[in-house]
């Protein structure tokens, strides 16, 4: 159907790593993309592997049909598919363009991922700002989604975004900033590749502190409360999250970071890549799979963090690796994420209705952590327009049950916007459109500004096609 095409654009990006549309496999299966859940597929026209933005423009010229993006691919529901089209995989866009150490700014490729960043600015005492728990994502991915992170007096990522550089559709190169074309660069943090392709970031970094985790249980309803007593205004407090366990979802243990001078009682500067982690693996299987199942969580989990001391530098644990989550095989069940975020006022109205709906719903929910982001003045598509507590649920389903998943969300959905909250779009597409026109009603904005810098409709996921109220 575009083998012309496909092979034209293979030529123009300079790279062999472009599948024909409607090639197959060695078995005859016609080829696919899939994400980290693994729960379905869509059929695409092929892959280009770009490492430059020039790059990324001969694909943009090369190639005439829908395009979708992918970076690491841990958005769970379709956020860098779209069937028949091109997928720009960025992964080979990793380098460092620019690091100035005193001004603590860096530059760069959207595809690098965290963990490549880290150690490039570990050896200067320098970590990222805000990011994600663990450091397998790209980036452009986690600008893509606004993503935030356990950083205390920080919000989404998009705050500390100095400046972006966008492949638009019609194969030009935009330098995004506050001050240069601003409801653009808004509109694109937490776009999710609707508008364009980004392809260079430039980011405001944090110092590489030493930091002391204490951990202190108590009541659920204590913890507002709590937190801002004492984290939420304390300038020594670097990271913070409560979790909350099953079957009752009702005693929250609060893990703080602040900076300290206590000697380490872990020296490695950053989490080594590749290790394994088969026993952490078997033992979230264990707490998830077998009688007295909480009773293993307890006393290797739980017991673990409020015994052991924990002194390291902010880097190392930043750099967490997300294999340490994962399940050993996808075959029979996947872990998935959702997130709400609540104003502050109604956490405990809002946690007490989440609680009712997890125990009654039987969703086998592993965690749930709770964090606190400061209001989000930047993008468009924000999910936190005033502070907010987060509420990130960590949950594992049988791989033929999704339908069943999406009766319980959608009474999470719910329950969120009626506290007057907000739910995390990259995760699996079981909100209606009514909910999403309600959770995000600045969408029709957004495809004013899409309707001005992709007019064909381009850039294309199976997310945008859902909600996006295209005219």
């Amino acid at each position: 159907m575009y083998r012309r095409e496909a092979l034209g654009c293979a030529l123009a990006v300079g790279t062999a790593g472009l599948l024909p549309a409607c090639s197959r496999s060695d078995d005859g299966a016609q080829r696919s993309a899939t994400d980290i859940a693994e729960l379905d597929a869509t059929r695409i026209a092929g892959i280009a592997r770009p490492t430059t933005s020039a790059g990324v423009v001969a694909a943009l010229q090369a190639w005439k049909g829908a395009v979708c993006i992918a970076g690491a691919r841990f958005s769970m529901g379709g956020q860098t598919r779209e069937p028949d089209a091109l997928q720009l995989d960025l992964a080979g866009m990793n380098r460092l363009l620019r690091l100035d150490p005193i001004a603590r700014v860096a530059r760069v490729q959207a595809g690098m991922r965290w963990r490549e960043l880290q150690a490039l600015l570990d050896p200067h005492d320098l970590a990222v700002k805000v990011m994600q728990s663990y450091s397998n994502f790209s980036v452009g991915g986690s600008v893509s989604v606004n993503c935030h992170g356990r950083y205390i007096g920080q919000g989404a990522i998009a705050g500390t975004v100095r400046a972006a550089q966008l492949a638009t559709a019609d194969g030009r190169l935009v330098e995004l900033s506050r001050d240069r074309e601003p409801a653009l660069f808004g509109a694109v943090l937490g776009g999710y590749g609707g508008l364009g392709v980004i392809t260079e970031v430039e980011l405001d970094l944090a110092e590489n502190t030493r930091i002391g985790r204490h951990v202190e249980a108590m009541p659920l309803a204590a913890y507002p409360d709590w937190f801002q007593a004492n984290v939420l205004d304390r300038e020594d407090v670097v990271m913070h999250n409560a979790d909350l366990m099953p079957p009752d979802f009702d005693s929250p243990l609060a893990i703080t970071w602040s900076r300290t001078d206590a000697a380490l009682t872990d020296a490695r500067r950053l989490i080594p890549q590749g290790m394994d982690y088969t026993r952490e693996q078997n033992l979230i299987w264990s707490a998830t799979e077998l009688p007295g199942g909480d009773a293993v969580r307890q006393r290797y989990l739980t017991r673990r963090l409020l015994e052991e001391p924990r002194v390291i530098m902010r880097n190392c644990e930043a750099s967490l690796d997300v294999a340490s989550i994962e399940p050993r095989t996808r075959k029979i069940s996947t872990y998935l994420l959702q997130e709400y975020f609540i104003p502050m006022h109604a956490f405990n109205s809002f946690a007490a209705r989440m609680r009712t709906i997890l125990t009654t719903s039987g969703a086998h929910v592993v965690n749930v952590s709770i964090r606190h982001a400061k209001a989000d003045t930047t993008s468009l598509m924000r999910w936190a327009d005033r502070d907010m507590f987060c509420f990130v649920l960590y949950y594992k389903q049988r791989s033929w049950q999704d339908a069943r998943a999406a009766g319980w969300t959608r009474a999470l959905i719910d329950a969120a916007l009626d506290h007057g909250g907000r739910y995390y779009l990259p995760y699996r597409l079981h909100a209606t459109r009514k909910q999403f026109d309600r959770a995000y009603p600045q969408a029709k904005r957004f495809a004013a500004i899409k309707q001005q810098v992709d007019p064909a409709n381009r850039f294309r996921n199976l997310l945008w096609d859902r909600y996006l109220p295209l005219a």
